[in-house]
């Protein structure tokens, strides 16, 4: 490896299956049974699926009935937010016991920078396997992780033993695990871009690290860029522990699809104060509202307005909003509406940042 970049210890640690492991843990009779957390046999979107469920296909994002399609034992269960936000805030704690530099990714995952810890212990593999011990008997739930030199190593790594498992990557196996992993296991590479690649006969890391830079720009964009960089190992964000928010959204998936825009104007009116008292609770504002519209075929679509003020007003996002419903006409009945913000005025240009080195051996154990 060079040493032309920082060498930092970097645990990911993601809870597995979080929404329904925490609805299995708090009903005991649901152990063992395939489980989605919302949507319903024959309306909703699953929010997530129990391990017992992903055997027969059920995953997050897809319909409620095909997820009962797939798996006819299929248990839903209604999403309790508070209750999930509740048990992050009972792992974070323990996150903040080994470093106080822990940068949520979302209510399930975290990265946590363990070069200098409060343990005082050099072995990130011993302090990943505390911290998930930690988590399974102090929570009741369990996680998996992944250790490595930077963020993105340790998030491929840490579903790389999925379930309840964790991976270590040492700095001289980096580019050799890189090398083998198929491009769909790479964060930041979706299915369309996935599939892209395959057709130019990139399925492998390998494969992509043989391309260009160029290559690479020209034909993905500034994500080539990116792409170039990780699979030589080299990712230079640090770990933050206030990240910027950029948006701030609310969306409803209705009983029954809307047809009429009577109704769904008193939904987007429900939306509208529900995203102005986020913006108000978080103290933001913002100029770009988005209104996302999913049809009853599952087509999806945005419209979007910038305005020249920053605003969190629920009658202007609510005006705004509705101008941008009648932009066009439907293109079929309507069975979810959402309003986002974004261009928030937390976002402050920034200067380019000098990555500081970190004072660590270039070739040590995690």
């Amino acid at each position: 490896m060079s040493n032309t970049f920082p060498i930092r210890k970097i645990i990911h640690v993601d809870m597995d299956a979080f929404y329904a492991s925490v609805e299995q843990m708090d009903n005991p009779e649901l152990i063992g049974k395939p489980l989605a957390v919302g949507g319903s046999e024959t309306r909703g979107v699953v929010s997530a699926a129990s391990y017992e469920a992903r055997k027969f296909g059920v995953r997050s994002a897809i319909s409620g009935a095909l997820a009962k399609r797939l798996c006819p034992e299929l248990i839903f269960v209604k999403p309790r937010f508070e209750r999930y936000k509740e048990i992050s805030k009972q792992i974070r704690r323990i996150f903040n016991d080994y470093t106080d530099l822990v940068e949520p990714l979302s209510l399930d995952e975290a990265y946590l920078d363990v070069t200098e810890n409060k343990k005082g212990n050099p072995s990130a593999s011993l302090l990943a396997e505390e911290i998930r011990t930690r988590i399974l008997n102090e929570v009741g739930i369990s996680a998996s992780a992944g250790i490595s030199i930077n963020k993105f190593i340790a998030k491929v790594a840490s579903d790389y033993n999925k379930p309840n498992g964790q991976k270590t990557v040492n700095p001289e196996e980096v580019l050799e695990f890189l090398e083998a992993l198929d491009i769909r296991k790479f964060y930041g590479i979706g299915k369309v871009t996935a599939e892209k690649m395959y057709q130019k006969g990139i399925y492998t890391g390998l494969d992509l690290k043989g391309k260009t830079l160029d290559y690479l720009q020209e034909n993905f964009g500034k994500s080539g860029n990116y792409y170039y960089h990780v699979v030589r190992g080299i990712h230079n964000s640090e770990v933050k522990v206030n990240r910027i928010r950029k948006s701030l959204a609310a969306e409803r998936t209705f009983n029954e699809n809307l047809s009429s825009e009577i109704f769904m104007l008193e939904r987007l009116q429900q939306i509208a104060e529900e995203v102005s008292r986020r913006l108000k609770r978080n103290k933001v504002a913002g100029k770009t509202i988005t209104l996302k519209i999913k049809y009853s075929d599952f087509t999806l679509q945005t419209r979007s307005k910038t305005l020249p003020y920053f605003i969190s007003d629920a009658a202007i996002i609510l005006e705004t909003a509705k101008d941008l419903l009648y932009q066009e006409k439907m293109s079929n009945s309507v069975r979810l509406l959402g309003i986002s913000l974004s261009n928030l005025n937390t976002e402050k240009k920034k200067m380019p940042k000098v990555e500081k080195p970190v004072s660590v051996q270039l070739v040590f154990k995690f």
